[in-house]
């Protein structure tokens, strides 16, 4: 299971990033926003962030207006490698290289089919582990 979250600046992007999931038979648990009303994005990248990080789920996406606050406040959270990606390339390499468990997105710098098609990319991609294990080891010390 994917949870799946933005604040008002991403609501757009999660709900047609929610629709693509569900359409793929992949199973999503949508925690909000639902409206466009202003919220604040730590409240919903916590919420992610801890179900990731207890095994609740297996992986996350946060959108916000720029991913960069998701991004800042889900990688507070010990066990949490949320990749803020902008591309194909980058949604790749969130995966292959850095094992990232939540993908974030900025709802306000891409289309829906632009960040439709990052999570597809993301989720198709594997970690390659290697190389890269001693690397994610260095970094959950920093915890």
């Amino acid at each position: 299971m994917i949870a799946v979250a933005s604040d008002h600046g991403g609501l757009e992007l999660k709900n047609a990033v929610v629709e693509s999931l569900r359409n793929q038979q992949i199973e999503c648990k949508d925690f909000g926003t639902d409206d466009s009303t202003s919220v604040d994005y730590p409240d919903f990248a916590e919420k992610v962030g801890k179900a990731v990080a207890s095994g609740e789920v297996k992986a996350g996406i946060l959108i916000c207006g720029t991913g960069i606050g998701m991004s800042i406040a889900a990688n507070k959270i010990p066990g949490i490698r949320a990749a803020l990606v902008h591309d194909e390339f980058t949604a790749q390499m969130a995966s292959q290289h850095n094992n990232a468990n939540i993908l974030v997105l900025g709802g306000r710098l891409l289309s829906p089919e632009q960040g439709v098609r990052l999570v597809d990319v993301w989720l198709t991609s594997s970690y390659e582990g290697g190389r890269h294990e001693q690397r994610l080891e260095k970094i959950a010390r920093l915890e």
